[in-house]
């Protein structure tokens, strides 16, 4: 990801849950928080009731590579945490995507 960095620690992601603005659709939540700095961090959460451990990674992948190649169209300066809800554990990579994007724009966070 060239523009953005992985939120890792357990207090960054608080912080944008607590402060955060939400939006959800029935695949996604996404939190957005400003961070005042020129570069995205992102973090992706996959619960444990969303599926195994191959379902929770690989989920996680999909999530983090529709980012990535949609990467360029997000303002820049954002803390974003996506949390995947139990019905995305059988969507596929077009629909993970579609959802990513509907909650960006629902956020008005994307560049036209």
């Amino acid at each position: 990801m060239e523009f953005s960095e992985s939120l890792k620690k357990n207090k960054d992601f608080t912080v944008v849950y607590r402060r955060g603005v939400s939006k959800a659709n029935r695949q996604l939540v996404m939190y957005i928080y400003h961070n005042n700095t020129d570069r995205n961090r992102i973090g992706i959460s996959v619960s444990k009731k969303v599926g195994n451990s191959v379902v929770r990674h690989h989920l996680t992948r999909l999530i983090r590579e529709s980012y990535r190649l949609n990467e360029e169209m997000f303002n820049s300066g954002l803390d974003i945490v996506v949390v995947a809800r139990e019905a995305s554990a059988s969507a596929n990579f077009d629909e993970i995507q579609k959802s990513l994007l509907h909650l960006a724009n629902l956020h008005k966070v994307t560049r036209k």
